[in-house]
Order: structure tokens, then sequence, then C-alpha cells
């Protein structure tokens, strides 16, 4: 058994200031003191695939992060973990515990296949692993290992932990309660003006507006692939896997530099996978940060399927998580004018476009582990 601070501060002197992921009982100690240090910062996500996505954009940003969960929702991470990180070539150090390990603890039945084989899908992930460190002298080389690795291979690196390997800590602080803004907020139209603007279109206002000081994130599909056919940037961060990811990305990138206002170029379909980011979100209220919602309420790029969103009040979901700002349009000009104010708030806008045609789509032929380094090398003079 080691002290929580005894690993904390090892891997902190690695550079690594930035903690997230969803609670475990064997995870107490470490979140505990993570939330009470003052020189560290620990993101509680909903889901465990969410704060994977949130550690990925922060290290591109060029923050270290840690990324903790119960071994239960490992499933939630195999996506953003494969799609992302070992696409990207984006290094996240990975704790999960071990919960239903053969022959330990007597543990509840949800935790006896994953307990089987939560060694088995690192591998199958091709993710080096190791055993969590139960031993003060085991900290060092355990945390070598893992930052040698990470360095060499700009990959994961993966620690395992077992019941009662870090001893008790107590918490001292107590979580804030934020109560939702009163946020300003258009409402959403009866029936959505017409002629509905194409992705194209908005995306070119996008463009337009957008000085090289703002980081642009694409969420997965068509929408990076059209962003990309107007015009590559070394701004613009094409997702090509991670699905409904880019929101929870792109707050990583927020973390990691604050004053950098970040755009996220959102999906019907990808929101509706991952709708508790707007809630993660809606609490942290990042200043700087905008949620640009394109709603064609098609699959768009995996066939055409209809999405359920032409029953979903985007807006009024944003609103009740916690957002700023929030617009619902189909109007280019009112796109323009919300993009160029630049106001700081945590800000949503729900835009209904028609679908258009992608027959000569190009496919990007930058690699996304050169889009990553390109952000990389874009976001070294912010902050």
């Amino acid at each position: 058994m080691i002290k929580a601070e005894s690993f904390v501060s090892a891997i902190q002197k690695q550079g690594f200031s930035l903690w997230t992921g969803v609670p475990c009982s064997y995870l107490k100690p470490f979140i505990n003191y993570v939330i009470d240090a003052p020189d560290l910062e620990y993101i509680g996500a909903a889901n465990e695939g969410e704060a994977v996505a949130i550690a990925a954009g922060a290290e591109v940003a060029g923050r270290k992060a840690v990324v903790m969960f119960q071994n239960s929702g490992f499933g939630n991470t195999v996506n953003p973990l494969t799609s992302i990180n070992m696409i990207f070539k984006i290094p996240s150090l990975v704790i999960t515990t071990w919960r239903g390990e053969p022959g330990g603890a007597p543990d509840e039945p949800q935790h006896d296949l994953m307990g089987q084989i939560t060694p088995q899908l690192f591998d199958t992930m091709k993710i080096r692993w190791e055993m969590f460190p139960e031993d003060e002298s085991a900290v060092e080389g355990a945390i070598a290992r893992a930052v040698d690795h990470m360095n060499k291979t700009k990959e994961p690196y993966g620690l395992i932990m077992r019941k009662d390997a870090v001893a008790p800590h107590a918490l001292k602080s107590k979580a804030k309660v934020k109560t939702p803004p009163l946020a300003q907020q258009t409402p959403v139209p009866a029936q959505w003006s017409l002629p509905l603007p194409t992705r194209s279109e908005v995306l070119g206002v996008l463009q337009k507006v957008t000085p090289n000081n703002d980081a642009i994130v694409a969420t997965t599909g068509f929408m990076g692939r059209f962003l990309y056919a107007l015009e590559d940037r070394e701004n613009q961060l094409y997702m090509v896997g991670g699905m409904g990811c880019a929101t929870s990305f792109a707050y990583g990138m927020k973390l990691a530099k604050p004053n950098t206002r970040v755009v996220c170029v959102d999906g019907d379909g990808a929101a509706l996978m991952r709708l508790s980011a707007f809630a993660t979100l809606g609490y942290e209220r990042p200043q700087g940060y905008v949620h640009l919602l394109l709603d064609n309420e098609l699959h768009d790029s995996t066939g055409g399927q209809a999405t359920v969103s032409g029953s979903i009040d985007f807006a009024g979901i944003a609103r009740a998580c916690g957002y700023e700002r929030v617009v619902a349009t189909s109007h280019l000009h009112d796109i323009e004018k919300i993009l160029s104010d630049r106001d700081p708030r945590l800000t949503l806008i729900h835009v209904k476009i028609t679908p258009e045609d992608s027959s000569r789509l190009p496919r990007p032929k930058v690699t996304p582990e050169f889009v990553a380094d390109r952000m990389r090398a874009w976001y070294k003079d912010k902050k």
C-alpha cells in the first residue's frame, strides 16, 4: 500500500498536472488528494470515454494528463483510446481499477467478466500496461517506465490498480454547487427559416471570421472533410474517430490553454452519442468556448440514416446544463455576428442545415498524427 501523495507527487514532477476520470472506491484516495491540492486540477467526467477525450485534447495543447476510471467502465474508453490516442499518437497515463479480479476480493456480479478480461483489453488495443505499484519503493520505477514509453511512442500507458493499493485519504474540500445561469437564449424556431444553409456555407462563414489565433475542432466524418476541402489550416483539427468526443477533446484544449478561444464544430449524430458532454461543459463553463452544432437530422457520414434530432431541443438541453449563451438559428448572418463578437461566455449555436452532395468530397491528405503534431506546434506560443 502506498500513500496517494507519493504517486501524485512523483508523476507531478514529470509534468502531469491535470487529472480527469470517473470515480471508483479504489481511486477515492487519489481523487480526494488531487481535489484538495492547490496546484492540481481534477475534472470529474460524466463517463470514461469523455475523460479520455479531455485528457487527449489537453495533451495536444501542451498539458499532460492522467485518466482514472473503474474497469467496469473500461468499455466506454475503447473507442477514444483506439481511434484518438492510438491513431493521432496522443499519450495519456491511464489508471484503471481491477474490480472482479480472478482470485481477488469478492465483488459484485457486474464486475465478473470485466475482471477476467481487463488485462487482455489493454493487450488487444496494443496499449502497454503494468500493475499499479503497491509499495513505495516501486513508484518511481513504474512512473519512469510509463513516461519513457509515452515519450518514445506517443501512445498511452496503462496501470491496473488492485484493491487497497493506495491508503485512504480524506477529502477536505466541498464541491461547488452551481445553479444554471439565466442564459441569454434565442427561442427555438417553431419552423426553421428556409432555405436552410448547407454545411459548406456555415463552415465558410466560420473560416471567414475565425482568426488564426482560434483553435477549431471538427467532429468526425464529413464535418472535418468539408472543413478541410474549404481550406486546410494549421489551427484546425479533424477528428477521424472518437465518436461524439470532439466537444470533450476541445474542452481538454481549453483546460491546457485557457486564454485561447476554441470552436468545436459538432454534428447532431455525434452530439446525441455523448450528450453527457453538455453537462460537463455546462458545469465547468469554460470561457471562450463556442459549441457550433450543425444539425441536418442525419447520420450523414454513414449512409444518411435519420437521427432523432428532429424531436430534440438542443438549445433547451444546453441551457438546462448551464451554457451561458444559447442561440438557435438558420441564418448565416446570425452565425457570422455571433462568431465575430468574441463574447467569452460558454456558447451553443444550434444551426439547422440542409444535406448537400458529398460524392466529390476529398479525403484529407494530412494524417491524423501530422494534424496532432501541427496543432501542438501551433499551440506552443498560446496561453
